[in-house]
């Protein structure tokens, strides 16, 4: 679309259009048959990829797009309709036609461009439009070629408001764009960032042989280090490829540049190291804060390149996030909600995309306190990311999710107004937005959509994990979710089916008709934070608490249960010993259909050959999510083994050769469908960072462009690497945040050698409590065959209890992590003998149950 700052430069552009009329220039005919270079021309399919500014909301409806244009716009540029990704060819003739209307009448001019700087003009044709419809086409031959061109009809600069229609537009001519056949380079598919040196280590080779293969593992020097025979897998479903399989687990050798050599292939090389994914940890959280509404992005923190002047907060164009009014007609105040991440590739903000994807990050924090691998959450912690607030004593992932919890706060209806306390739906531009724009460009209007009980429901969840997790760090903040938690979904209960619809412009819907899950999520962190009866009633009384829970496909916005049941199984809580195996138990099931399907798969990933769908590369991370917690659950390694194979789909071992992770592995994503991340279209903008991960393959293929492209794919190649592919290759919060997950557990599993047994027991007694005080005993136990000499056990507390005096050992806290140290008398433990120490705490305002993980020097320990 054409920004503000781009009108100088459309103006001094140098016109090249060559027309038939008036100008003296005699053209062959068009043939009839010629290709189509515009998709969706009739609006037979909605208003994508079509994209309107300057106008009002647009209406496609009966087969045209019809929008308001007001009256007064100084340029006819101040107003568009436009489409990218035209396909133009140097010297080549083409038709352009539309039919056209306006009510009273004004001038219109479509202009095929250049779609960012110098924004040169191909072509141009004027028309005037009047109240009935004429049609309009015109022969135009164009200078440049440009497989990314932009039409753009220009309609501002009517002294009157006009309604405008525009229907069945086409630009017929040029070249038929050849069969899309994507490079998928060596046939040999491995992870390209590498293996774990204990981890499993798997290749997938295309092949038409059906006898096993002679392979080779060779180091970066060329030498053989590990050789054997595949197995063959006959034809794969989900790629519809020949395929065999390698596993060469057996290395375990760090080293760098490793290939891998099949049936006269050679792979993209590959490491095998422990700290493989210690920098995707970063990478993967820092696109939070590349992808911040409200706020400056400092390029001396994530790289100049993605600098940038705060968006939304109405500064011109914008029109800010500081007083957004509601769409007409459904309220009659309007909001601070400012701030927040921007939701995926446009510049709206969503609650049900945004409560998953803080969840998720919070999730990431509350990991460490609960898994052995996590070490504490070291890694986590303080200045471990590139953000502002890096320095406060806060850990870096915590202050990254309080950047979209402050927005989803926002987003609750004030007290005394209708539907107080319930959540707004969401809130984007009045219209959709042309690819690329930059936040700080956006001209549109923004408004705030109804409210609707998933997001009362998102709100009410998440904000009562903050409560607990920010206890330690910000008593106030923490405070103020646990309000919040508490009357949204005092909210979403007196108002349980106010459903968000299924149709909108200028932002994505989110419906969702089943908010049992939301209800039974929601009501889990509010047992998990506060403990009371009242919320463990809803929980047990759901159907979600005891039904399945874990869908072959993968959790998601759309399906919440999932988290409150990985919750349950991981966070303290009181619910009786049983009840917790039963949900345990549930979660290592879960995990060993996902183990069955990954097994079943060639490319060795937990997902079912039919799971190819919009943003499915975050529902394998999901599943992998499962089971990297039966892991944290169990300790046993299959389930680790499992997880850490999962990421070698996400890296390369797919059909396409693909990375779908921005910046990591050899062929990786880099034109995944953003307006902010615009480098493809606007080569002055970059690309996505590092650490961004693309949808992936989808076997609906929503897009037109992908629709064209890839008709008739198998689902594993539905895929492009293209900004104009939003189906495939969108970016989003909700599937970085999964990766973010995902990537700290990869990186706290370190070489993911073999499990060492436990050596140690401890008893965690609370002896008695009282209204400002508890007293707690813990007892050591060496279950191992040598001494302990010198320990340090470590918990830490679910709230926000905090410790106040400790006897019989050195006892301190730094958040919510509890350390006891020996003191000189008690250093050294027999095998089968114990120590005790005791300590005193203040209870707080929160549930505080025991501690599930207690570690002594590093490892955990049994709790008896």
């Amino acid at each position: 679309m054409i920004r503000r700052r781009r009108r100088l430069a459309l103006l001094a552009a140098t016109t090249l259009a060559l027309s038939a009329a008036g100008a003296g220039v005699a053209y062959a005919e068009v043939p009839p048959d010629a290709p189509e270079q515009i998709s969706n021309g009739d609006f037979s399919e909605g208003l994508a990829p079509w994209f309107t500014y300057g106008t009002g909301t647009p209406d496609v409806s009966d087969g045209r797009l019809c929008t308001t244009v007001a009256g007064g716009l100084a340029n006819p540029w101040d107003a568009g309709i436009g489409h990218d990704g035209v396909k133009l060819n140097a010297g080549a003739e083409y038709v352009l036609g539309f039919d056209i209307s306006a009510t009273p009448g004004m001038s219109v001019k479509a202009i095929l461009q250049l779609g960012s700087a110098p924004y040169t003009t191909y072509a141009a044709v004027d028309a005037v439009a009047g109240t009935e419809t004429k049609r309009v086409e015109q022969t135009v031959v164009v200078p440049d070629d440009n497989p990314n061109a932009q039409l753009v009809f220009q309609v501002g600069g009517a002294a009157a408001e006009q309604r405008l229609c525009l229907d069945n537009v086409s630009l017929r001519g040029g070249e038929a764009a050849p069969p899309y056949v994507p490079d998928t380079g060596p046939r040999v598919r491995v992870n390209q960032v590498g293996y774990l040196p204990g981890g499993p280590k798997n290749a997938t080779v295309v092949t038409e042989a059906t006898d096993p293969l002679r392979w080779e593992l060779r180091s970066a020097a060329g030498t053989v280090v590990a050789d054997g025979e595949s197995t063959p897998r006959g034809v794969d479903e989900a790629s519809g490829q020949n395929v065999q399989t390698i596993d060469f687990s057996s290395v375990q050798t760090p080293g760098a540049g490793y290939t891998l050599v099949a049936d006269g292939e050679t792979s993209h090389p590959f490491d095998i190291s422990g700290d493989l994914y210690d920098r995707l940890r970063a990478d993967s959280m820092q696109f939070f804060y590349a992808q911040r509404s409200g706020i400056a992005i400092d390029g001396d923190l994530i790289g100049e390149e993605y600098a940038r002047p705060a968006g939304h907060l109405g500064v011109a164009p914008n029109q800010g996030d500081i007083e957004v009014p509601c769409v007409p007609g459904t309220c009659d105040y309007s909001l601070d909600v400012r701030g927040g991440w921007y939701d995926a590739g446009d510049h709206g903000k969503y609650v049900v995309n945004g409560g998953i994807a803080a969840y998720q990050l919070l999730s990431t924090f509350e990991r460490t306190k609960t898994a052995e691998t996590a070490a504490g959450g070291a890694a986590l912690g303080d200045s471990t990311l590139r953000l502002p607030e890096r320095g406060n004593e806060v850990p870096d992932v915590l202050d990254e999710a309080r950047w979209e919890i402050e927005f989803l706060l926002r987003m609750q209806v004030p007290a005394g107004e209708p539907l107080a306390g319930m959540a707004h739906h969401k809130i984007h531009d009045k219209a959709w937005t042309g690819l690329p724009l930059a936040p700080e460009d956006d001209p549109q209007p923004r408004e705030l959509h109804p409210p609707s009980t998933a997001a009362t429901l998102n709100l009410a969840a998440v904000a009562a994990q903050c409560a607990r997790l920010f206890a330690p760090y910000d008593a106030a903040f923490a405070a103020r979710c646990g309000t919040a938690a508490k009357t949204a979904y005092a909210a979403a209960k007196a108002h349980p089916e106010r459903y968000a619809p299924s149709s909108g412009v200028g932002g994505g819907p989110y419906d969702d008709t089943d908010v049992t899950d939301e209800f039974y999520w929601a009501a889990v962190e509010l047992y998990l934070t506060y403990g009371t009866k009242a919320y463990l009633a809803d929980v047990t009384a759901s159907k979600h608490h005891t039904g399945d829970v874990f869908a072959a496909a993968g959790f998601g916005w759309q399906s919440v249960a999932a988290l409150g049941r990985l919750d349950l199984a991981t966070v303290p809580n009181g619910l009786p010993a049983a009840e917790k195996t039963r949900i345990r138990a549930s979660v290592t099931d879960a995990a060993d259909n996902h183990l069955a399907t990954l097994r079943a798969q060639a490319y060795g990933l937990p997902m079912p050959a039919n799971g190819y769908f919009w943003g499915g590369t975050s529902n394998v991370i999901n599943n992998a999510v499962v089971l990297a917690t039966a892991f944290d659950l169990s300790r046993d390694a299959k389930y680790r083994d499992g997880a850490v194979q999962a990421a070698d789909y996400l890296f390369g071992r797919n059909a396409l050769n693909m990375s779908y992770v921005t910046g990591w592995g050899e062929q990786h994503a880099r034109n995944q469908h953003s307006r902010i991340f615009g480098h493809q279209l606007d080569p002055s903008m970059p690309n996505p960072p590092a650490g961004s991960l693309a949808g992936g393959p989808n076997a609906d293929l929503q897009d037109p462009f992908a629709a064209n492209l890839l008709a008739g794919c198998e689902p594993m190649f539905c895929y492009v690497d293209d900004i104009n592919s939003y189906a495939t290759n969108e970016v989003a919060i909700n599937w970085n945040s999964a990766l973010a997950w995902f990537a700290s557990f990869l990186a706290d599993q370190g070489d993911a050698k073999a499990v060492p047994a436990q050596t140690c027991a401890v008893a965690y007694q609370v002896h008695g409590v009282w209204p400002d005080g508890s007293n707690t005993q813990v007892t050591i136990r060496n279950t191992g065959t040598t001494p302990v000499n010198g320990w340090t056990l470590r918990y830490a507390y679910t709230g926000d209890q905090q410790v106040t005096q400790g006897w019989s050992a050195q006892v301190s806290q730094t958040g919510a992590t509890v350390t006891a140290k020996n003191l000189s008398w008690n250093a050294t433990i027999a095998p089968g003998e114990s120590v005790t120490f005791g300590l005193l705490a203040k209870p707080g305002t929160l549930a505080n149950p025991a501690p599930n993980l207690i570690t002594v020097n590093g490892s955990s320990c049994a709790l008896s």
